[in-house]
This record gives C-alpha cells, structure tokens and sequence, in this order.
C-alpha cells in the first residue's frame, strides 16, 4: 500500500514544486513505484516531468469533477521512471464545480483509494494557498512534507500552515501527521539562515530533515528541459541532495536497500546519505 505525502506550503517559491518532480524522481531511482499528483492549475509539475499539460486529453480535474479513474488518466514521465496525474489550468474552475458537491473534501482520497496498491509512493504537489485543493490533499495524506525558505516570514506562514494540518486532522483525516520540514535555497553562510535552523530545532526536533536543499543553478535550470535535475546533471549539488532527502525518508520508515541507481546507465549508484 502506497505512503501517500502532501507536499504544501500556503507560501509560494519556497520550492514545492521543484521537491515534489525531484523527491518523485530520486524515490523512482531506487526502484520504489511512485505516482506524482499535481494538484496546482498553474501545472508547473506536470511540465517539469516533461509532459506538456496543454496536450494531455485528460486530467486531474476529470478524477475530481468527473469521477474519471485515476488509472485512466495517470501518464508517464519520460525518461524519469515514475507516472504522472497532470494538471492544467482547467483545474482552476473544479474548486467552484465541488462547492455544493457532498463529500468535496475527499474527491482525491477516494480516487487515489483506486491505485493506492499499484504505488509505494505518492507524492501531491499542492496550489500555494489553503483552499479546496489543498484541503483535499490533506484529507488523502498519510504525512506532510513542507519546504520552506530559512527566513524571518517563513516561520509566520508556517504558523497557519500548522493550524490548518491541526484542524484537518481534527475534523476529517485523524491519520495525518507531519512528516518532515525541508529547509530550501539553503545557504549555511547566512546568520538568519542559522537562526531560523535553530528555531525549527528547537520546536520540531525529528521532524526537521537533516537534509537541506541548497541554492542551486542545475536544480532552477532542470524544469525549462522539462526533466528532474537526477537526469539534467545528475552530478549537481540539487540532484545529491534531493537523492539524499530521498534516502533520509526511505530509513524514517524503516525500509531497505536504500542504494540509488544511476540513472543513465541503471548501475549500481553509492549509497544514499541523508
């Protein structure tokens, strides 16, 4: 059965996206099954995977709107080893079609219940806002994941964000859990950058990854080739360390053989290290 995250943050360009098509692409790299669910109209993911969202005859908002099977709809990512829910902008108006739909906040849940044997893994990139998709991806989740910048209004919007994951859990998924907080466009030369460190430290503990995403230009080029970074420069600072991100999440829930294939070649790669 699949573990299912929720990537989200109600702040945008903290790097949601960019997490979402490279942690999909370094999990599909140690052979696990993973199915990436892009839940933003803007369709950035779906892109960044290399499929044109203008040219897929169905999407996201068909399983929402139109009960369409998600099997039916999912593509593969090309060259990257794992399968695709696209969206695009039409996903805009299915917010205003679910409004006096009973049971709106579990649309997702009870379509991802279809195929949640065929994956390991399924990772939703979320809209930058807490509205009904979000609420929907949050009713799906087992855990979060949240990315965010190492500055002073982060920690304000993670606030918010943790009020709605309490009051989710409240009322409709009693499951979800924070899996971990990723701190993005890392720069450790940065005195606000430590500081914020230490003050996620101190109030999240574990559930802080000791993995950061640095500042990276091979990672901001990957999506405008339509590919993860593992298979734009797979040598780069952005794709070790979205391996490594990677590795850390697969010993957090205790399973094996945590060793990455190269993606070129499918040879053996060295070990992950978180």
């Amino acid at each position: 059965m699949a573990t299912i995250y929720a990537i989200t943050n109600q702040k945008g360009g903290v790097g949601k996206t960019t997490t979402s098509v490279n942690l999909a692409a370094s999990l599909a790299a140690t052979k696990r099954r993973v199915l990436l669910v892009d839940l933003d109209p803007q369709g950035n993911a779906t892109m960044g995977c290399g499929v044109n969202k203008n040219a897929v005859e169905h999407s996201i908002y068909d399983v929402l709107v139109n009960s369409r099977a998600v099997s039916d709809t999912v593509v593969e990512a090309p060259e990257s080893g794992f399968m695709v829910l696209p969206a695009n902008q039409d996903l805009t108006a299915a917010e205003v079609e679910l409004l006096n739909e009973i049971g709106r906040e579990f649309r997702l849940r009870e379509a991802l219940a279809q195929v949640i044997d065929d994956y390991e893994y399924i990772l939703i990139d979320c809209p930058p806002s807490l509205n009904m998709l979000t609420v929907n991806a949050l009713a799906a989740a087992h855990g979060v994941v949240i990315p965010m910048q190492c500055e002073y209004y982060a920690l304000e919007g993670l606030s918010a964000l943790l009020n709605t994951i309490n009051r989710v859990k409240q009322l409709i998924n009693p499951e979800l859990k924070i899996e971990g907080i990723l701190r993005t466009m890392f720069d450790g030369r940065n005195s606000l950058t430590n500081q914020v460190t230490d003050d996620l430290r101190r109030h999240f503990g574990d559930d802080l990854y000791s993995t950061v995403i640095p500042r990276n230009v091979r990672l901001a080029e990957a999506p405008s080739h339509g590919l993860p970074v593992l298979y734009y420069d797979k040598q780069s600072k952005g794709a070790l360390a979205y391996l490594a991100l990677a590795g850390e999440i697969l010993r957090r829930a205790g399973k094996k053989g945590q060793v990455g294939i190269d993606p070129k070649n499918n040879k053996q790669a060295e070990p992950l290290h978180g």
